[in-house]
């Protein structure tokens, strides 16, 4: 496993990281404790020590598969990302926002217990409007629980590349020292505003859905069908095809022979000079493993300075 520090944080994280959306139960598979357990023991032994969660993966649920997996380990090896800004209903199965003050002490509150544990490494604001953004109270209270030691680093995870891109340029005010965006070969708005500003006042770069919702896996070709319980089975039929004709295009002129797409599609993200580490899901410890090899191809530095020249 290769390392990076996490911007102007205090942060030191592995390339890899591990996305725990699925744990809620929206991708096709609900998962056990057990299942969770040797995921996570898995990935501590393959060196990566960043777990990326949120309060609205299940209700809490993400976060309480965690928590009772830290609860039997040295919760210093571990880098805890986790959100705030809206509650999950297992019944609807939708999201509602709650972006008050007072909601949001609530929700850190119970993102604290549902993890079992007395700090987060890393709060993000989780994919709100420019409008929420901008209310003060909320980061009033964020500040309030940093000098109180209950959060540890303050970060944005912007919703929309092209809609939400000023909240980067205004993070280091509301002292965010953490974008997460997604990113990926399939979708490179950041590169145009977001990796910047993130250069400019040294952001770290959390890049979400690196693999493009698992379509730049290589496992699926136009036409493939996902199940109703599966949050891709949603996605504009039309939409998908076209993504996977445009991967069958990549893995024949850009992906190297005998490399693994996945673990090419990880490597080609984390090989900008704004990206410090990639956030991937996995629904079984093979997939994890194939990930975590990602950070030995050559395209993966173990730091890299950041700069304003792009590829």
């Amino acid at each position: 496993m290769k390392y990076r520090k996490l911007g102007k944080s205090n942060l030191v994280v592995s390339v890899i990281g591990l996305g725990t959306w699925q744990f809620g139960g929206e991708w096709g598979k609900d998962f056990s404790q057990a299942e969770v357990d040797r995921i996570l023991n898995r990935a501590k032994e393959l060196g990566i020590n960043l777990i990326d969660t949120a309060e609205c993966y299940g209700d809490h649920l993400s976060e309480k598969f965690i928590g009772n997996f830290l609860s039997h380990d040295r919760r210093e090896d571990w880098i805890i990302a986790t959100k705030f800004g809206h509650h999950y209903d297992d019944a609807k199965r939708e999201r509602t926002d709650r972006w008050s003050a007072e909601s949001v002490l609530k929700q850190l509150d119970d993102s604290l217990a549902a993890l079992k544990t007395d700090y987060i490494d890393l709060y993000q604001f989780h994919s709100g409007s420019n409008e929420v953004f901008r209310n003060d109270g909320v980061w009033t209270v964020l500040d309030k629980q940093v000098q109180a030691g209950k959060i540890k680093n303050l970060g944005i995870s912007i919703a929309n590349n092209e809609k939400t891109h000023e909240q980067t340029d205004y993070a280091s005010s509301v002292n965010a020292s953490v974008i997460q965006a997604v990113y990926n070969r399939l979708d490179r708005t950041p590169e145009e505003t977001v990796f910047p500003s993130c250069i400019r006042q040294n952001l770290g770069v959390l890049a979400r859905v690196p693999l493009a919702s698992g379509y730049l896996s290589g496992k699926y070709k136009p036409g493939a069908n996902f199940s109703e319980t599966d949050v891709r089975y949603k996605h504009i039929r039309e939409e998908v095809d076209q993504k996977l004709r445009l991967v069958l295009e990549i893995k024949e002129q850009e992906v190297p022979e005998g490399v693994n797409m996945s673990q090419w599609a990880l490597a080609w993200c984390l090989q900008h000079p704004a990206v410090t580490s990639v956030i991937p899901g996995t629904k079984d410890v093979e997939q994890l493993e194939a990930n975590a090899n990602a950070a030995n191809l050559d395209l993966v530095v173990e730091d890299h300075p950041q700069s304003v020249e792009y590829r």
